[in-house]
């Protein structure tokens, strides 16, 4: 091949490539912003709907952006950036998600949809609860704005939804508690588990891991020689859990060591024992 030739394919190759480029902007592209400034508000939310209809909700976020961008402050602009959080919530992007609900509630705090909104920034936490490990930062962020919706809004439509999701988020850190306790007590840190579920008996009493954390506090007060505390919790346990398998074992392990559950000692699970009986407490 001559070098006139090389230099004709070379100068074919990057102006494709030029071409190629300048059809992959989406918005970025002056074209793209004409055309869009060309259209009314509503023929732009109209796109992001269809978007949407199609699951293209990244696109169908950016069309909704743009009704802000273009339309500042108009109603079109305000369902736009409700839409645009629902948008990227559907497209998995919870931090832009929230960014957008967060915003909605900040310009129109007085809006219908701000129930929503905090129903969304809520979701956005909630969402990401299995994939964070052991940090709990989500799930107690996801509580705060689970929270604020059904306070402050309990007639919306999602107020009984977010309860929903609250009370499974609690049960979630009350179940890492646990999971933390009892590794600390199967490592025979008896102390430090103690600790994990004493956390969940004073601040977790209404879940479900009630009954295992105090059969666990049976077994680690056993297991350091304070019999008092061990047969108090062993009593919290019978009188509120007297059918389940957990007070059945802690009934076994006390007397198999010669002891029975009951209210002994001045310690703390003395206190709770106390508000047991009295009906203040669970």
């Amino acid at each position: 091949m001559t070098r006139s030739g090389m230099f004709c394919k070379m100068w074919f190759i990057a102006f494709a490539a030029m071409i190629a480029l300048s059809g992959c902007n989406g918005f970025n592209s002056q074209s793209s912003d004409i055309s869009l400034q060309d259209m009314g508000p509503a023929e732009i939310y109209q796109k992001g709907e269809l978007e949407l209809s199609k699951n293209k909700n990244k696109r169908a976020a950016e069309y909704f952006g743009e009704i802000e961008r273009l339309y500042p402050y108009s109603e079109w602009a305000k369902r736009g950036l409700i839409m645009q959080a629902f948008a990227f919530h559907k497209d998995k992007n919870y931090q832009s998600s929230r960014g957008a609900a967060s915003r909605f509630v900040d310009f129109y705090p007085a809006d219908n949809d701000v129930a929503y909104a905090y129903y969304l920034i809520g979701l956005s936490y909630y969402d990401q609860i299995d994939d964070v490990g052991r940090d709990q930062g989500v799930t107690r962020n996801a509580l705060q704005a689970f929270r604020v919706l059904f306070e402050q809004f309990p007639n919306s439509e999602y107020a009984e939804p977010a309860k929903l999701k609250f009370d499974l988020a609690f049960d979630h850190l009350a179940s890492k508690e646990m999971e933390v306790g009892r590794y600390y007590l199967k490592d025979g840190y008896y102390s430090a588990a103690i600790n994990r579920f004493r956390i969940v008996i004073e601040d977790f009493q209404t879940t479900k891991h009630t009954p295992e954390a105090l059969h666990r506090l049976v077994e680690a007060y056993l297991s350091l020689g304070l019999t008092d505390d061990a047969q108090t919790a062993a009593a919290i346990l019978g009188h509120n859990y007297k059918n389940s398998e957990w007070y059945a074992s802690s009934y076994d392990l006390l007397t198999s060591r010669g002891l029975s559950p009951g209210a002994k000692g001045t310690g703390w699970l003395a206190r709770v024992h106390r508000q047991v009986i009295k009906g203040q407490w669970f």
